[in-house]
């Protein structure tokens, strides 16, 4: 009956990141979170069988048939499929289904107007080629814990809602938690304008095209204000549960982190006939740059990641005149982050300096340590905590969440679930059958003690 387990079991509905920190305490849990649940009578919980029937539903969805990995843009057509698959989970249980005028999806239990909800969510767009897990597991997660609790004949006392926050990836767009940022006001409309893909095509464009109006865009204090606490359920990325060998923890904080753009720039030239001593190749630069991220962050304790990068001409037989990279840094503390792209930036000008290159260092998006609620995070661990001596960790972690954007305008706490491999942001992605069953439990636990009666 115990909560932990040194390897996970059952298979996993499929199968991939920065292996956040360990364990910073350990608060107790309930047995929703040990190895079997089933019900007094032998059957499974009702979260257990709905969860099954809607992963299976949404797991085709933008898979690309050579990578194995997800493609679900914002507001593409795969992007589109998933949106309708949320109105249809919806409206099947007879929730109030509405759109807002970022383009979020809600799905409400009770009166949106009455105030005071307990919301619980995600999101199901994807990075290029990413896991299965990352976002749709809260969605889905969040309407099985739905399903427990009507299962176990709950009476609410707040509205309940479960959301789908759009374009959390920011893989289309550049900026990550598009939607929370808008309805939070930390994206300006006239900066979410400016947004536009690799194609050139605008974000109001991409709204419009699938069937949305992009002129409604923009903070949304009055939504904000009728939310009392925002639960957000996702698989862990890295492997802290899976060292501790447990399979639900609750989050402390989200690490300071960033995007930067590195351009430089050098002279196109004929890569045949160009001497070594006469070329000004910024792909020089740029690889110096490279293994210097890497050097600071080792010696900080913290990640520096050159993930993407585009080169002009990008030619076999041309010297590029410039090649971007974006840098993506994360750190315990924003000294340390500091500290790493400040060494980054200045070892990039001494290399491009050297190759007669030009350098423009831009920080595209930032975001700083975010402590979730403590009261709201010490609930979690009493309720979690009933009737057991049994432990769930409490961990940061380096990744960012809707719920660290929205940390800044309502109580917001997370739950992660056991990923045994730590691998996130890729196909090989992966949670457990029974952890996600265990993860379903817990939320619903978490639910139950904060909206029911």
């Amino acid at each position: 009956m115990s909560q932990r387990s040194g390897e996970p079991s059952g298979d996993g509905p499929v199968g991939a990141g920065l292996s956040s920190p360990g364990a910073a305490s350990a608060v107790p849990t309930r047995s929703a979170l040990r190895n079997d649940c089933p019900q007094p009578d032998g059957s499974q919980p009702a979260g257990s069988g709905s969860f099954h029937s809607m992963w299976r539903e949404l797991l085709p969805i933008g898979r690309h048939a050579d990578s194995h990995g997800y493609r679900r843009f914002a507001w593409s057509g795969a992007d589109g499929e998933c949106r309708e698959w949320f109105r249809e989970q919806a409206e099947g249980r007879g929730l109030v289904y509405e759109v807002d005028r970022n383009g979020n999806q809600w799905a409400w239990l009770g009166d949106p107007e009455a105030g005071d909800a307990v919301v619980t969510g995600s999101h199901l767009d994807s990075v290029p080629d990413g896991g299965a897990f990352d976002g749709p597991l809260g969605v889905v997660s969040s309407f099985a814990a739905l399903d427990e609790l009507r299962g176990r004949g709950a009476e609410f006392g707040r509205p309940l809602a479960v959301v789908n926050f759009g374009d959390e990836e920011g893989a289309r767009f550049g900026l990550a938690c598009v939607g929370s940022r808008l309805t939070s006001g930390q994206l300006t409309v006239e900066n979410a304008r400016k947004l536009t893909d690799g194609d050139g095509i605008s974000l109001p464009r991409a709204m419009e095209a699938a069937g949305y109006d992009p002129d409604a865009i923009g903070a949304d204090p009055e939504r904000l204000a009728r939310i009392g606490a925002f639960v957000e359920l996702h698989v862990e990325q890295g492997r802290a549960l899976d060292l501790s060998g447990d399979r639900v923890g609750i989050a402390s904080a989200i690490w300071p982190h960033g995007r930067w753009r590195f351009d430089f720039r050098g002279e196109a030239n004929h890569a045949g006939t160009t001497r070594l001593v006469d070329r000004r190749d910024p792909m020089l630069s740029y690889a110096e740059t490279v293994l210097a991220a890497r050097r600071e962050a080792e010696l900080a304790g913290a990640v520096a990641t050159f993930g993407k990068i585009a080169v002009e001409p990008n030619g076999v037989n041309a010297i590029p005149s410039l090649v971007r990279g974006w840098l993506d840094s994360r750190a315990a503390g924003q000294a340390s982050l500091d500290q790493v792209v400040g060494g980054i930036e200045k070892a990039a000008r001494e290399y491009a300096a050297a190759h007669g290159v030009d350098l423009d260092v831009v920080r595209e998006s930032f975001t700083p340590v975010v402590e979730f609620d403590h009261a709201l995070r010490d609930e979690l661990a009493r309720i979690l905590g009933k009737d057991t001596d049994l432990t769930v960790p409490v961990l940061g972690t380096g990744a960012g969440h809707d719920a660290g954007i929205l940390a800044g305008s309502i109580p917001t706490a997370m739950l992660f679930v056991r990923n045994p491999t730590g691998v996130s942001h890729s196909p090989a992605e992966f949670a457990a059958e029974d952890d996600c069953v265990a993860g379903v439990l817990a939320l619903a636990d978490v639910l139950e003690g904060l909206a029911c009666r």
